[in-house]
């Protein structure tokens, strides 16, 4: 499964059915008179956000969703079946935008969320509704509204609790594969992780949504390496980790590298509480720490020491960072029961 966090959409609402010009003529039956139906209506589109789903992969193979168009209405004074609507099944964490990719229409942050997208046409009248005392063989009828068709953009932003930033090769992956269930691709390469990742951390009880986007270089914010755009996916977090590679010589280079970043792409993301880990110590001697701890505080402020590897300092860097998301959004651990031993 591909990761893909916009997608342009073209859509199309239905047209109305036209209204219908008929009388009743039978044999045998003195009075006739008109008896046209109402053209049915046309399909919405509407936008769903749905369980289950994390990408908009769908929208590569798919990118255009026309409703259908109202039935004309019919003579014996029968109405137009109206239009099925269609629903586009996106994940938590959408934002769908206009065409100009800047206006925000609407943001789906919970499942359930609903938009419509496109309103469908109404039906047009058939003579019927035009019959009157003085106007008893009506021969007109109304067209139906026509159909509305838009661009559309889908843009995708994660949903977590917490965000972990740094250089390629920071040890976020690791960090993330440590503490939650997730399994990102770990390698010794920059750039190992090439989209996001979420995993659910666990930590005296409670659980929260951490999320590992590809790491940021300088420049990144003038499209270098991968660039920023993955900023998006922890947008919505309550605080930031930033992971320091304790193994380099210019840790405090590292930290104003992405700090930079940040700035540069503006919104609050530079203003979000951020917790400073120096990571990787297992790789250090105790004069090697305390060098490289002293050298990032002194831009950073307080830094705290930790190794994904070897959990060394692993759960005081989850506690802290439990310590900033707020209490409605921590989730209790689910406490599972230990099977019995069978007994006749």
């Amino acid at each position: 499964m591909k990761f893909l966090d916009l997608a342009r959409v073209t859509i199309r609402s239905g047209g109305g059915g036209s209204g219908c010009v008929s009388f009743r003529r039978e044999k045998y039956i003195e009075y006739g008179g008109p008896d046209g139906g109402d053209g049915g209506r046309g399909g919405d589109v509407w936008a769903e956000a749905v369980d289950g789903l994390n990408t908009l992969i769908d929208f590569r193979y798919q990118q255009h969703f026309f409703a259908k168009n109202g039935q004309p209405g019919m003579g014996q004074q029968r109405t137009g079946k109206d239009g099925d609507d269609i629903i586009l099944r996106v994940p938590v964490g959408t934002e769908v935008l206009d065409e100009d990719e800047e206006t925000v229409i609407a943001d789906l942050t919970h499942v359930g969320d609903r938009v419509l997208l496109a309103k469908g046409g109404n039906g047009g009248f058939g003579n019927l509704h035009f019959k009157s005392s003085t106007n008893q063989a009506p021969r007109r009828s109304n067209p139906g509204q026509p159909q509305i068709e838009r661009e559309l953009w889908l843009r995708l932003k994660l949903i977590a609790d917490a965000g972990l930033l740094g250089l390629p090769n920071a040890g976020k992956s690791t960090f993330l594969a440590a503490t939650s269930n997730a399994r990102p691709k770990i390698a010794d390469y920059p750039f190992t992780t090439l989209h996001p990742n979420l995993g659910v951390v666990g930590v005296d009880e409670v659980e929260f949504v951490m999320a590992d986007i590809p790491g940021l270089i300088e420049g990144a914010h003038e499209g270098r390496g991968i660039g920023d755009r993955f900023l998006s996916h922890v947008e919505r977090c309550s605080v930031l980790l930033h992971l320091i590679d304790g193994t380099s010589e210019t840790v405090a280079e590292d930290y104003r590298t992405i700090i930079h970043e940040l700035e540069a792409y503006g919104g609050e993301l530079a203003e979000k509480p951020r917790i400073t880990a120096l990571n990787k110590i297992d790789a250090l001697d105790d004069e090697e720490r305390e060098e490289r701890q002293t050298a990032l505080e002194e831009v950073a402020g307080p830094v705290m020491m930790m190794s994904g590897v070897s959990r060394e300092g692993l759960i005081d860097v989850l506690r802290a960072v439990r310590g900033q998301i707020d209490a409605d959004k921590l989730r209790r651990k689910e406490e599972v029961e230990e099977p019995r031993p069978w007994r006749p």
